[in-house]
């Protein structure tokens, strides 16, 4: 049996010091085997956005063992961080942060551009991306010539257009309505079954929640609840949106 593709030991974080310093983890144990579909959830300040940096190689705990792949990250230097980002990370969040006056195709090849691969390489693999999320003939249209749910399926597109092990997505749904929330959530199911990504998905939405295979809630910097989902939501994908407002 393979280790877990992440594991955190004893991860706590600590900002600041002494009597106005805040302890946001506390000696949190965590594996995710490749593969699952997890939904962390928790009140605001449970700590689950600070776990999610942790797991995102954003910000390295105060004490404590991350393990990625089997990889000691909490002693990595920023710039090794930053390789491993690049390498086996996707990232989605709720303000889809696309570049407002450039087309979704060069929005998505983006991190291939960090990345030094060559112009058609990012324009072929941007455009295969793109279809993989229902935008095929929306190449060239700009973020305010798209909807809400398009300019998420775009940034979707981007976070896997590196094909990353990992897909981390913050609160993908927060700015939409409840069709176009339902059409995300059946993209990420599929991007997690048909490509095997492991997707971690920070919602307060329990309806979101029930898309994933396992929930685990976040109270006070620790882990309250960790358990399997026996009956998560099946998710449609639609392959071909037409809405543009």
């Amino acid at each position: 049996m393979s280790p877990p593709l992440i594991q955190l030991r004893g991860v706590s974080k600590r900002y600041g010091s002494g009597a106005a310093g805040l302890l946001a983890l506390q000696a949190i144990d965590l594996d995710v085997s490749a593969g699952e579909f997890v939904a962390i959830m928790g009140p605001s300040g449970s700590g689950k956005s600070t776990a999610m940096n942790i797991l995102g190689c954003l910000d390295s705990p105060s004490s404590g063992q991350y393990l990625f792949k089997g990889m000691h990250v909490e002693a990595l230097t920023r710039d090794q961080r930053a390789r491993l980002r690049r390498r086996y990370l996707g990232f989605v969040f709720q303000g889809f942060n696309l570049l407002a006056r450039t087309s979704a195709q060069e929005n998505v090849a983006l991190p291939l551009l960090y990345r030094g691969d060559s112009s058609r390489t990012r324009t072929l693999a941007a455009r295969q991306a793109l279809q993989e999320v229902g935008l095929a003939g929306w190449e060239q249209h700009t973020p305010a010539q798209l909807s809400g749910g398009q300019q998420q399926r775009v940034a979707i597109a981007r976070a896997m257009v590196t094909q990353p092990a990992v897909l981390l997505a913050d609160e993908p749904t927060g700015n939409l309505d409840t069709l176009r929330s339902q059409e995300i959530m059946g993209l990420l199911l599929a991007l997690n079954r048909d490509h095997g990504i492991t997707v971690l998905m920070v919602t307060h939405e329990p309806d979101m929640a029930s898309y994933a295979h396992r929930l685990v809630r976040f109270v006070d910097g620790r882990i309250a609840s960790d358990q399997a989902n026996p009956h998560p939501t099946p998710g449609n994908v639609a392959r071909a949106p037409s809405e543009v407002s």
